[in-house]
This record gives structure tokens, sequence and C-alpha cells, in this order.
């Protein structure tokens, strides 16, 4: 049990990959606390993993507002004990944020990077000093193989989030904290079923990945276990892709 003792806080997890990556870090002991801008999904979340035996709880949290965060944190910390792992999963992505950059008017921009950017910086800023008391933590961010790319705000933003994670990685370094990142190719989470059509998903799958299958929100799940585990005690300011060999193809 690589997480027994340990509390991770998940934004934006009440669905989704964070909560796949909730399901995994449970699964290895870690308490669990559901940080999510829907706080009547993220409690319904919060009791299904309870009755698989997991220790958890759903905090309300809008990681745009800094008070907002600063209380999930205190909640977190209240109700748990601590932080030791932060994974920064909140973000947008809808079709209105993947139209080409002069096609956003500029509360749209500041929308998107409020949260995909400025709301990393707001949960880590959040954390920073529960897991400086527990000495140290791991911090890991969610980009994008879009950010690889940069064809819209969307993936601008994901640029953004790598550039942010080198940053954190070399401010907390001396407090014990680790900042690494996973960028995420196509997976099949139900946003990504219900967005892209069957035969659009097929020949992605076909035409761009190496690996022949769409994604499985599992395989993000599991790299952001392994990267918050002692097993990647020597690796920090890294993202790591999870894309079935996409870029290769690009």
């Amino acid at each position: 049990m690589r997480f027994s003792g340990k509390v991770a806080l998940i934004t934006g997890g009440a669905r989704g990959l964070g909560l796949a990556i909730a399901y995994r870090l449970a699964e290895e002991g870690a308490a669990i606390a559901l940080a999510d801008i829907d706080l009547a999904t993220a409690r319904a979340a919060a009791v299904a993993l309870t009755e698989k035996g997991a220790q958890a709880i759903a905090v309300e949290c809008d990681v745009a507002d800094e008070q907002s965060m600063d209380q999930a944190v205190a909640r977190t910390v209240e109700a748990l004990g601590g932080i030791d792992i932060l994974v920064a999963n909140a973000g947008l992505h809808l079709t209105s944020y993947t139209r080409p950059p002069c096609e956003l008017s500029g509360a749209e921009w500041r929308r998107i990077l409020d949260v995909n950017v400025l709301g990393i910086v707001n949960s880590a800023r959040s954390c920073r000093a529960a897991m400086r008391s527990r000495g140290g933590g791991v911090i890991v961010t969610i980009s994008s193989m879009a950010g690889y790319k940069n064809e819209n705000a969307y993936g601008v933003s994901k640029l953004a989030v790598r550039g942010l994670t080198v940053a954190l990685a070399r401010e907390l370094a001396n407090e014990g904290i680790r900042v690494c990142g996973v960028a995420p190719g196509l997976i099949g989470t139900d946003e990504v079923i219900r967005s892209f059509p069957v035969d659009r998903r097929e020949n992605y799958v076909n035409d761009v990945q190496l690996v022949k299958r769409l994604g499985d929100p599992g395989d993000v799940a599991g790299t952001v276990a392994f990267l918050a585990s002692e097993d990647a005690s020597f690796v920090t300011g890294e993202t790591l892709m999870v894309s079935g060999g996409a870029v290769c193809q690009a």
C-alpha cells in the first residue's frame, strides 16, 4: 500500500479523470478529498468510495477563487489530518475553448486561464503549508497532449501548465515538495465519449496513435499514482505523456 497514511486532495475529483485517480490512490491506501465546484456530485462520489472501504470526503471548491481553495484545504486538513498529495486536475475543456485564438473574447480567455493555469497556482499555494508541515509532498498537474500542438486557447492553457510544473518544482524543491505533470491524449472519459463520434475516435486511434486502442482513465490514474509515490522520488519538474504514442506521429 504505497499511500497508507497519506492524504490526497484531488481538484475536479467528482467525475472523469479526477475520480479515476481518486479510486486508484484510494486502492493504494490514501485518504481522499474530492474538491469540486459540483458539491452534490462530489458527495455522491465520496459516498461510493467510502462504500468500497476508502476514507473519503467531498469539499466544495472553485480553484479560480483563492479563498475557496484556501477553505477547501482547511476543511481537508481538519477532516483528514493534513495533505500529502495534490492532484491539480480541475480544468475547462469545452468546445468554445477549442476555437482559433482570435475568435475568443477577452472574457473567454480570462476564464480558461483563470481555471486551467491560475487554478493550479491557487491550489499549490493553498496546499503548500499543509505539505510543508508534514515534511513535504507531491503535486501532480494534469496537462494535455493539446499543449504540444497549441492550436487553440485550451492547448495554450495546457502549454502553460507544463511551464508552471517546472516553475513550481523549482520553487518548492527546498520544502521537500516534488511537482510533476501528466499530459493525457485521447482518453475515454464520459465527456470524450459524448463529444467525439465513434468514427472520429476510431480514426484517431488508428491513424494517429501508435497504440491502437482508446486510452482508459486508468492509464492516467496509474501514471499519477507512480509520480505521487516514492517510486518516483527522483522525478520532479517533468511532464509525462500518456497518449498511446500520438505525439510520435504528429
